[in-house]
């Protein structure tokens, strides 16, 4: 959950590089927050690694932490897309930043 602003920096930073007006699958992108929001609030139990948890309940959060990542990928298959159909300057810094975040979460 703490990681929502960074990707609505991000999403800004490719509307801005890419010279668009608007989000590349703005729809699917609202909806990939909103499941990242969700599945965030009931993940928590990954963060416990040292606490002897029973096996139906490590499977269960084993479960939902992999499912968090179906969210996470539309948003960077989404960064990508954005960044592709457009021509880049890599003279910029915030772009290597830019391109190390999403790097970083794929």
């Amino acid at each position: 959950v703490l990681i929502l602003p960074g990707f609505g920096m991000i999403g800004h930073i490719c509307t801005e590089i890419s010279n668009n007006d608007f989000i590349l699958g703005y729809n699917g992108m609202v909806v990939a927050m909103f499941s990242i929001v969700v599945i965030g609030f009931i993940v928590w139990a990954h963060h416990m690694f040292t606490v002897g948890m029973d096996i139906k309940s490590v499977g269960y959060f084993t479960a939902v932490t992999a499912l968090i990542g179906i969210p996470t990928g539309v948003k960077v298959i989404g960064w990508c897309c954005m960044l592709s159909n457009c021509s880049i300057a890599y003279s910029s810094p915030i772009v290597w930043w830019l391109v190390s975040f999403i790097i970083l979460f794929t």
